[in-house]
């Protein structure tokens, strides 16, 4: 049981020297940017963000107030229909009961 322990280890050694030495290797083939690039794609970026806040921005303020005219509309159209249908049952409601008083005024005759 040692023995395949001690393989297993070394083995393991070998893995991580060479994985270190392969990493090095790549880290050397990197093009790093220069202070000059690195600061103009961080402003590129920056100014890309900001642009697309604003956009987002702008597009929320409008739907909100599409929004919120479209809903008073709708709610003006659901009163006028409510005080329309109410006038209505009121107008049926009064009928009746003008109904009934002439029935009622017919039989005491």
């Amino acid at each position: 049981m040692a023995k395949k322990e001690t393989k297993t280890n070394k083995e393991n050694n070998k893995n991580k020297k060479s994985f270190s030495k392969s990493f090095k290797a790549e880290l050397k083939k990197v093009i790093w940017p220069t202070p000059k690039q690195l600061l103009n794609n961080t402003v590129a970026v920056i100014t890309i963000v900001l642009i697309t806040a604003a956009i987002v921005f702008v597009l929320d303020l409008t739907f909100e107030t599409l929004n919120k005219q479209g809903v008073n509309r709708i709610k003006e159209v659901i009163v006028k229909t409510d005080s329309s249908a109410e006038e209505k049952t009121s107008d049926e409601d009064n009928t009746e009961v003008e109904n009934e008083e002439s029935n009622t005024q017919n039989n005491e005759q």
